[in-house]
């Protein structure tokens, strides 16, 4: 009788392990699919903000896109909620790269897209805005890091995009 209660000892404790895996394996896509979820919000938010934007005409053309993108840049780490708005998870900075019309800040990417049917305008009305921005998300359980793409940091990069007219 020893023996088998022995043995049910040993199937209780492997069972126990892999209830524990599963428990927190569950936690870590939770936790993605939050970061998933928050970072959809706080990109929708920002493209809406950048889309409200009250267009300076004391300004020029590039000084208010730069105002409109920093608006933009606001809003989307207002809208982190628990996420952590700093490096390394999330880096950007107040300086913008230029490149036709889109402008970067490492993490956030602006767009700028001028749709056939308008002429290119100061106050951009009319035209196509898409933000797009990457969080590093730390992972907490190794099994579960080892299953998915890594940035070179060892966190899972979660990119989301939102497009939306200019009024």
């Amino acid at each position: 009788m020893s023996g088998l209660q022995s043995h049910g000892g040993i199937v209780a404790v492997y069972v126990s392990v892999a209830l524990v895996l599963l428990l927190l394996a569950l936690m870590q896509f939770g936790f993605i699919f939050n970061g998933y979820i928050t970072m959809t919000n706080a990109v929708r938010e920002a493209a809406r903000t950048g889309t409200l934007y009250p267009y300076d005409r004391t300004l020029t053309k590039d000084n208010n896109d730069v105002a409109r993108n920093n608006t933009m840049r606001t809003a989307l780490l207002a809208s982190f909620n628990g996420l952590s708005p700093a490096s390394p998870n999330f880096v950007s900075s107040t300086t913008w790269v230029k490149s036709n019309l889109t402008w970067t800040s490492t993490d956030l990417v602006i767009t700028v897209a001028v749709p056939d049917t308008i002429i290119d305008n100061d106050p951009r009305q009319g035209e196509r805005i898409t933000v797009q921005a990457t969080y590093h998300l730390t992972l907490f359980i190794p099994l579960i890091g080892d299953l998915l793409s890594k940035d070179g940091g060892g966190r899972l990069p979660i990119t989301t995009e939102s497009t939306m007219v200019i009024n």
